[in-house]
């Protein structure tokens, strides 16, 4: 999948006036974000950039007095692999130990219960943010063996993966993105957990084709998407099955939860880190 890059020039510049900034053109259908010198950059997939909604957001900016001017260009394949080779990144510790996050240079410096290993490649991301770190929380504090699970945007795979090391019987992941599928697939290969992770690229409506059979289903993915696509979560969830949510701010979480009411689920937990929510909720009848 092809993205466009879009740089963010903010004047004057502050935090605050760039959290918005991401939280809106985040509900407008961009993916990620990094920081500038000037502002902040971010990643659209290429037919998904709405230029009217774009101007819509600069032109009704919240914070008076904020000029913002952008730039809009078409992002290079980097080879995220390249880069870790040179670089790399520091291990991540979730769970007092539980679990361990790292790449193929860098090694926890203590051997922690369940390892996972990361080549980014060419997927956006290196499976570290909060919201990943948040949805592996939940998963090491509930029963996952022999669960067949769902993961949604699997980007660079390490959720299904997490939760195959964690005993659940398969793991079902798609992508719209081709690299990241394809990242999935390599990454499932290094953790020797291939055999049992089926990799897809599409969007949501691969769904269709399943059957209500998972009993988890994982999506990291942002706001709008996550409404979208949580009709089509529902229809493969056995009774009695959750959903776990991340990709979103604090503030969303009355939406999502909302949207879960309708289609019959519960809100059962949720927690918080910066401004990353992350919640869970279950199916309590076969609406």
């Amino acid at each position: 999948m092809k993205y466009f890059e879009v740089d963010f020039q903010l004047s004057p510049l502050s935090q605050d006036a760039c959290d918005i900034l991401a939280a809106l053109t985040a509900d407008a259908g961009f993916e990620s974000f990094e920081e500038t010198q000037h502002g902040i950059r971010g990643y659209v997939q290429q037919p998904l950039l709405d230029r009217q909604a774009l101007e819509d957001i600069v032109n009704n900016f919240p914070i008076m007095g904020t000029n913002i001017i952008y730039t809009i260009n078409k992002a290079e394949d980097k080879d995220w692999n390249e880069q870790w080779e040179q670089e790399g990144f520091e291990p991540i510790i979730v769970g007092n130990n539980r679990l361990a996050i790292h790449d193929g240079r860098h090694l926890p410096s203590q051997p922690a219960d369940i390892s996972v290993e990361i080549d980014a490649r060419l997927a956006f991301g290196t499976g570290t943010h909060e919201t990943t770190q948040m949805i592996c929380e939940w998963m090491l504090d509930m029963p996952m063996k022999d669960l067949r699970v769902m993961d949604a945007g699997c980007g660079t795979g390490i959720l299904g993966i997490v939760a195959l090391k964690l005993k659940a019987s398969h793991v079902t992941a798609y992508d719209i993105d081709e690299w990241s599928s394809g990242n999935t697939r390599h990454n499932a290969v290094i953790n020797r957990v291939d055999s049992q992770l089926s990799v897809y690229c599409g969007d949501a409506s691969l769904l269709d084709s399943k059957t209500a059979d998972y009993d988890l289903v994982l999506a990291n993915i942002n706001r709008n998407i996550l409404l979208n696509d949580m009709p089509r979560f529902c229809q493969i969830m056995k009774q009695d099955a959750k959903l776990i949510l991340s990709g979103f701010y604090t503030e969303d979480i009355p939406l999502l939860e909302a949207r879960g009411k309708e289609l019959g689920l519960t809100l059962t937990g949720a927690k918080n880190r910066d401004k990353w929510a992350s919640i869970i909720m279950q199916r309590v009848n076969n609406a």
